[in-house]
This record gives C-alpha cells, structure tokens and sequence, in this order.
C-alpha cells in the first residue's frame, strides 16, 4: 500500500484514513476492538477521531471514541502501529436544557487549547498526538492566539502538526499568512467535506488554494454518509443505518445519475460502487487520503481494494460528468 504524506507534515498515512466516529455511536468497544485489530492487519493504520465523537449519542459526553482508541492501544501494545489524528473546537463539557454548555468549553482559545489536549492525551493513552486539527474556525479567537497555543504543543512534543477542518478558504489562507509573519506552524492539513455529491464548496476555491500550498486535504464524508455505496436507492432503504434518515437530500436526478455512473465504473473494472467512489477521490491530485468508515469486514475490503484502486481516466470523466 503506498502512502502518501500530509502536506509538509514529513507524517505519511495510507491512501485512505479510517474514520473513528463510529467506535462508541454504531460500534460498542468489543466491536471496535475487533475493526482496530483488522484495520492494522490490513495495513489502514491511520486513524481520525476527535475529542467531541460521539457526544450526539443519547447518554454520551464526547471522548467516547479518543477513550476506546485509547483502551484498545493500551491493550495491544500498539501505539507505534498507528497514525492518531483527533481534533479539538467543538462543544464539549455539560449541555443545559437550550445544549449549551460553559463558554470556555468550545472553540480554539489558548486555555481551552490546552485543557482539550491533555484530555485528549489521557483518553487516547498516549503522550503524543500524530496530527492535532481545528475541528472548525473560532472567528472570536484571533488565529495568532490559536497558531501559538498549537505551537507550544509541538513544541513540548505533544503534537507533531496541526491541521484544520470546515475552514473557507479566505479563512485558510489568513491562517497559512499568520503563520507565515509569526514564525509559527502551519495548518499541513485540511479537512473539507468532498465526494460527488457535494462538490462545489470545495473545487471552487478551497481545493484550489490547498493545491498552491501544499496543504495535504484529508476529506471527510467520503461516501456521501454511505448514499455513494448504492445501499440507498429509496425512500425504503432509509432504514439501513443510523445515517439512512439524512439520504433524501442526495436522492435527486443527479443523484440517481451519479449511482447510474457508479454502476457502470464499477461493472467495467470489477469493483463495488464504493471502491469507485472512493477511486475518484483518490484520482484527484489535490486530495491527499479521503476519509472513510467502515463497520464490518467487508466494508474494510473495500477500503483496501479502494486504497490500491486506480480508475481509468475514461472513468473518472465519467464521473466528472455524471456529478458535476
């Protein structure tokens, strides 16, 4: 499998990075135990979480996936086998009634910086974090403060780069500018919603200024939260998943002629709808390693089969065609 490194980061993870949200919502530990265990036999080494997965879950707090990540390295000795991406920002601490909770407790402050790595640290039962991301922009904080506090953790070795996630790409750009005035690390990496559903946001601006800077772009809902698997063709599939409920929106004319495209790609190399989704990304220079989850071990094999998939460019303009 070859690998391929986050933007200036000297880190290399595989083509594709898994997706930790789903250890503590859709996996209880004794499941996601079992996925780690395969994830590393299988060589996808390099995991994404983040301090507030999976605070949505009725009866979680947030830290829920960093702690069983934590556990199941601790039990295998397997800290130096894998790659640990998390992430700090969103809300975390107790919800009033309204959701809200303290006002330190959200958002990318020097003292809530600092509060939120350590956190992270202990659950993950690790002393130091691969590549620690701004889960999204704090406009109250100025980025200086942000971009220093980042800076002190790399340098007591508590993170080896930083990356960002949701950020525009007028936002990027300022924060790659502070760094560069400050002297301070950069942001190596982003983290943007891409797939074929939803293309737009990205292609227009912020893919474009990642590719001029060499900002490595690990995107996120990889498979369009499963509709680019083909599991989803009607309102009567909705009831496949947790995330079956939120199809709608993608079951659309174009959607349909994205799955009909997906079909036909998939038909012509021997591959699932998935592993053609996921091709797609990986054919496109800007993307680095999209993010993807999986559940059970077939899922896993598409990961894989993904992961050393190349699509023939008649394929992927296919595709270009079929979503644009």
């Amino acid at each position: 499998m070859q690998h391929r490194i986050l933007g200036r980061s000297g880190i290399a993870v595989p083509p594709i990075v898994f997706g930790g949200n789903v250890f503590g919502w859709t996996l209880d530990k004794a499941a996601s135990f079992r996925l780690l265990d395969r994830l590393v036999e299988v060589g996808l080494n390099a995991i994404d979480t983040a301090d507030v997965y999976s605070a949505w879950v009725p009866g979680n707090q947030g830290g829920e996936s960093e702690a069983i990540i934590g556990e199941w390295l601790a039990a295998r000795g397997a800290r130096s086998k894998v790659t640990i991406l998390t992430k700090v920002g969103m809300q975390m601490g107790p919800r009033d009634a309204a959701g809200n909770g303290p006002k330190h407790a959200v958002g990318l402050s020097r003292r809530w910086i600092m509060d939120s790595v350590d956190a992270s640290l202990k659950r993950l039962r690790t002393d130091v974090i691969d590549l620690y991301q701004a889960h999204k922009d704090d406009p109250e904080t100025p980025l200086e403060e942000t971009l220093s506090a980042f800076a002190e953790l790399i340098k007591a070795g508590k993170v080896r780069a930083i990356g960002a996630s949701n950020y525009t790409a007028p936002r990027l750009q300022e924060a790659l500018e502070t760094s560069a005035r400050l002297g301070l690390p950069r942001y190596e990496t982003m983290q943007p919603q891409y797939n074929l559903m939803e293309r737009e946001g990205f292609e227009a601006e912020l893919g474009p200024l990642c590719a001029r800077e060499g900002v490595g772009v690990i995107n996120y809902y990889s498979l369009a939260s499963g509709f680019l698997s083909g599991k989803y063709r009607s309102a009567a599939d909705f009831g496949k998943s947790p995330r079956g409920g939120g199809m709608a929106r993608y079951l659309t004319p174009r959607g349909h002629a994205v799955l009909a495209a997906l079909d036909a790609v998939a038909a012509e190399i021997s591959a699932t709808p998935a592993q053609v989704a996921l091709g797609w990304l990986l054919a496109k220079p800007v993307v680095t390693a999209p993010i993807a989850s999986a559940t059970n071990d077939a899922q896993i094999d598409d990961l894989v089969r993904a992961a050393s998939l190349t699509l023939p460019p008649a394929a992927v303009a296919k595709l270009d065609a079929a979503s644009a």
